[in-house]
Parts: structure tokens; sequence; C-alpha cells
């Protein structure tokens, strides 16, 4: 005689059964448009140099930054964060060539202008640290300690100078007390009103930075920990959020993001503004050197890796993948 009701009424793996299945219930989806390419372009090279902690990912020439980003646009992705790299007889302790008109970040800056337009957003990380002698991320005191003020004053010039050479976005990371605001008169002031500003609001003392320190040449001496956050820490990250908001940011960043996806989901459930994550360096490597040593599977982790980033309450995810990833969602 059959009996019923001696089995599970409720069986959640109907929903599991195929691919299609799965796709259509699928609650976090990513698309292209979610992406975000981080790009270095480099003085005085005359060919892409790989960064060999980050193998695929380039130091560009002048030309082939414009190639990427003009495949970042056939991608379908959003934006490009652009950072500059420049000669290491140029840095000095004030990073002058961060404000130089004609830096290497600001040719870099015009020239992806040029060539994709407003077909892609053009990014501008705002921070002295590749431009600076000694790696900070701001200007030193007679103490050897970064001073914020003075610091800011270099900000506001950085900003108007990347904003004249076409950044759609600035992206203030260095962690200054009171730089969103600073940022947002200096940009007013001459007239920028349109040009948006991405905070790094959420931004950790990570030992996950590790490769980016070679694809900047950071000249760092030292660490960060009196200006980034500890990672031991929650409460100072709301703090900093409604500081950034209150002082005028238009979207709010969190980095890094896997080791941080409770902060994620955190910020994402507190504004009302786009959130960002930066999947870095370390994050990228990590991946790359494990599949290369074919511990896991390479497509499979960079996908689960980055929903993970979305589901936690990303808009946007910065990621070295992006252009790859973009073509695949495609």
């Amino acid at each position: 005689m059959t009996q019923y009701g001696s089995f599970p009424g409720s069986r959640p793996r109907r929903l599991r059964t195929t691919p299609a299945m799965r796709r259509m219930v699928a609650e976090t989806r990513l698309h292209p448009a979610d992406l975000i390419l981080p790009a270095f372009v480099r003085e005085g090279i005359g060919a892409p140099v790989e960064i060999g902690t980050m193998p695929g990912v380039f130091q560009h020439t002048r030309d082939s930054l414009k190639k990427a980003a003009v495949e970042a646009v056939e991608a379908g992705v959003s934006g490009i964060m652009l950072f500059g790299v420049p000669l290491e007889e140029k840095k000095d302790g004030l990073g002058t060539v961060g404000t130089d008109p004609d830096g290497i970040l600001q040719q870099g800056l015009r020239d992806v202008r040029a060539e994709v337009g407003d077909d892609l957003i053009v990014m501008s990380d705002l921070c002295l640290d590749e431009f600076t002698d000694h790696g900070h991320c701001g200007v030193l005191d007679e103490q050897g300690r970064v001073d914020n003020d003075a610091t800011l004053e270099r900000y506001a010039e950085m900003a108007q100078v990347q904003a004249d050479a076409g950044a759609h976005v600035v992206g203030p990371s260095g962690m200054m007390d009171g730089q969103i605001g600073v940022i947002r008169d200096a940009l007013d002031q001459i007239g920028r009103e349109d040009v948006a500003i991405l905070a790094y609001t959420v931004k950790y003392a990570s030992a996950f930075y590790g490769p980016f320190r070679e694809a900047v040449g950071s000249s760092l001496t030292g660490d960060r920990k009196t200006y980034q956050q500890d990672p031991a820490n929650v409460r100072e990250s709301l703090r900093e959020l409604a500081l950034d908001l209150e002082e005028g940011a238009d979207m709010v960043m969190v980095k890094p993001a896997g080791p941080y996806l409770d902060i994620l989901a955190r910020v994402a459930d507190e504004v009302d503004v786009p959130v960002a994550a930066y999947q870095i360096s370390g994050e990228y490597a990590m991946i790359e050197a494990a599949a290369q040593r074919g511990w896991i599977d390479r497509d499979r982790a960079i996908m689960e890796s980055l929903t993970g980033i979305k589901r936690a309450g990303a808009n946007m995810i910065l990621t070295y993948w992006a252009t790859e990833v973009a073509r695949q969602l495609g």
C-alpha cells in the first residue's frame, strides 16, 4: 500500500533541476553594465608591460590604453578607472606630476575621451600615491606624517586638472578627512558641476593590495594605517559613509570587495545612492594563481566571486576581468 506524507512535502530542489530552471529563478544577475575596468597608463614605455603579480593585466602605453577602452565599450562595460604611472624621476614629495596638465594620467584621460567620447564613463583615480617619492597618499609634515589639510589642497588642484582633462567622474581614494567636500567645492568653482564624485568611502588597510604596488610602481615606505581603515571595524565605515554623503558624494565605494562583503551589505542597506565595490589586485591574483595551478576552475571562480559582490549589494563592480566577463555575459 502506498504511504503518503512520509517524504518531504517541500522540495526546493525542483527549482534546481536544469540550467534553464536555475537561470529563470536566479535572484542575482550580472550584467556588462555593472562592470568598470581599472586600467594603468605608464609613461616612457614603447609596448604594454604585463604586471608580474597580476597575469593578464598590463601597464598600458597611451595607444594600448585607447585600444583597451574601445574593447571595453564594445563589450558593454560601463566605465574605466584610470591610474597613472609616471617616470620614477618625476616623483617628488608633493606629487606635482599628478597635477601637471601634461602628466601621464591627464594625457591618458584626454586620450580615452578623444577615443570613446561619452560611450564609456571615464573615471580618474584622485590620489597622490602614484606620484610621490615616498608613496603615501598625501603631503608629509616635518615628522613624516601625512598632513591631512595640506593634502586636501593638493586634492582640490588635482580634481580640477582631471576634470579639465576629461574625467566624467573623479574617485578620491586617499581617505583624507573632508576630501569629498573640498573636491566638490573645487570642481564647482571652475564650472565642473557635472563631474561626479565616486567616494572611496570605505577603504581598509588591507594586505590584499600587494600586487597593486607593482602595478603603479609604488614607492611606499611604511604603511597607510593612519588614514585607511582598520579591518576590525564596522562602525567607522558607517561614520565615513554619513560624512561623505553630507559632503556631496554622488556614489560610494567599498574596497576591497570580497573580504568585506558584510560591510558592503551594510552600506548598501544604508544609502539611496549607487554603491560600487572594488575587487582589488590581491583578489584577482589569488584566483589567477590558484587556477594556474589547476586548483580551481578559473571561469567559475571569477563568476562566483563577482556574483557574490553583486548579491551583497554592489550596483557597480571594479574588476580587472571587466572586459572578459562582459564579453561572456553579452
